[in-house]
């Protein structure tokens, strides 16, 4: 039962009390005055509810507190052995050593017309030094990160392009595209090539994908880090070059070959056959000389992204920097943030970064006095508000509020898992107020697209506190 409830949200209430969708639903919300910190209305603000994607908001506004807004990966070219400015010739590896930087030929940060590959600019760099022979590896090493998927994470997910496996040593979103054709409705999809593809290595698609529907329902399963992936569902029939997204089984292995065929473009000689990966910690006694560094952009152009996007990668990678490469480090970290920030964080329970685990709960309390401390912090504010999609207008809320009070005054974080939909942000009322706010549905029986509908009368109402 609820502690406060406002007359002016309580007929949408008590429409979602007799709502048969609703019947073995758990609803909760929580919204807060962030100028007094007084809660104007809630229900069942303090009960643990699956946040589906709203929790990058506590990952997002952690990293900026602690890493901050300024903060950019690097990633390091070095060189083993010896190098010879007369001859040109490396005597040893050469190492890509990443740090994580999820942007890497990323789609979010390379422009539509741009043809020239980020691992190009590095093989220029590299002949600018005088290297013109390499006698050793190509080695990409991602060892930084622990190579791990969130144990909680579904079949159905870690082999499709939202469910990518964080790495060291990212590329191209570390998801690569199975490209189809399809013909009349029932017969089988044929495939006609993956993209981009591997030089030494060939990624083999098992499918069964079918010609039916009007949507990508196809998904990907097996091992994430395997050459092997099946694929089964339905796309609509009739197309030509259609993409199915899948996981890159390698990132660091295909930015590695990326880079060697930069190299050989830019006219340095190396073995094609030695090109590798890398994911166990390097040995310490080996002497590095550095080379070449790449600077990621800023950490708040990539929560940008990872908030207006809802980008899983983006999220997870930034966990693990907050955890200096670990996954369980970084969720230690955020939670000890925002503990200091006056959060109760057992009202939190993270198993991952960005909400894909039905594993994670939270309150709605907890959400929305998190966006209350955000919009009180003069040093995060203004960066992460500007992240959540605007009703009306971007993003996931881009169909929210049309024509409504809160089109263009109301920022939020969506999210979106099976029988698990919520919203959480900010907006500023018809009295002048400005709101933080959660709320999340669990469990509902109708379909998501439904419970978007009931959720949306909700949001309108606040807009006329």
């Amino acid at each position: 039962m609820p502690l406060c409830l406002n007359a002016q949200i309580s007929s949408v209430v008590e429409g979602w009390k007799s709502d048969k969708d609703l019947k073995s639903a758990t609803l909760s919300f929580c919204v807060i005055d962030t100028k007094t910190g007084e809660i104007i209305s809630e229900l069942n603000s303090h009960q643990s509810v699956v946040p589906a994607s709203t929790q990058k908001v506590i990952t997002t506004g952690a990293a900026l507190g602690t890493l901050g807004a300024g903060y950019r990966y690097t990633t390091r070219i070095y060189h083993t052995g010896t190098f010879s400015k007369e001859t040109g010739v490396v005597n040893g590896d050469i190492i890509i050593y990443g740090s994580g930087d999820p942007t890497l030929q990323s789609e979010n940060f390379v422009k539509e017309k741009d043809t020239i590959q980020i691992t190009d600019k590095w093989a220029v760099a590299l002949k600018e030094k005088g290297i013109k022979e390499i006698k050793g590896k190509i080695i990409g090493d991602a060892s930084f990160f622990d190579r791990t998927i969130p144990g909680n994470w579904i079949w159905a997910d870690i082999n499709n392009y939202f469910g990518v496996a964080p790495c060291g040593l990212s590329y191209n979103d570390n998801k690569f595209k199975i490209i189809y054709t399809s013909k009349e409705v029932g017969s089988k999809a044929t495939v006609e090539k993956t993209i981009p593809a591997y030089c030494n290595n060939t990624i083999c698609i098992n499918s069964n994908v079918i010609s039916k529907g009007t949507e990508d329902d196809a998904f990907v399963y097996g091992d994430p880090f395997s050459y092997t992936k099946e694929v089964s569902g339905k796309i609509p029939p009739n197309k030509k070059d259609f993409e199915v997204e899948a996981a890159l089984p390698d990132p660091a292995l295909l930015c590695a070959e990326k880079f060697s065929v930069s190299l050989a473009k830019a006219g340095i000689k190396y073995n094609h056959k030695l090109v590798e990966s890398n994911y166990k910690r390097p040995d310490s006694t080996i002497t590095k000389q550095l080379l070449y560094t790449h600077f990621s952009p800023s950490l708040e152009r990539i929560v940008f992204y990872t908030n207006l996007k809802s980008n899983n990668h983006y999220c997870e990678t930034i966990l693990r920097s907050v955890g200096r490469g670990s996954m369980y480090l970084g969720i230690d970290a955020v939670k000890n943030y925002w503990q200091k920030k006056g959060l109760d964080v057992t009202e939190l329970y993270m198993v991952d970064g960005s909400g894909l685990s039905r594993a994670n709960t939270v309150t709605t309390n907890f959400q929305a006095s998190l966006l209350s401390k955000i919009y009180n912090d003069s040093s995060l504010y203004k960066m992460f508000n500007n992240s959540l999609p605007v009703a009306g207008r971007s993003g996931s809320m881009s169909n929210i509020g049309k024509g409504k009070l809160i089109e263009n005054n109301m920022r939020a974080k969506t999210g979106y898992i099976n029988r698990a939909r919520g919203y959480c942000g900010f907006v500023k009322s018809k009295s002048g107020k400005d709101l933080a706010f959660s709320v999340l549905f669990n469990n509902y029986t109708c379909s998501a697209k439904d419970a978007k509908v009931k959720i949306e009368k909700f949001l309108v109402e606040l807009g006329e506190l």
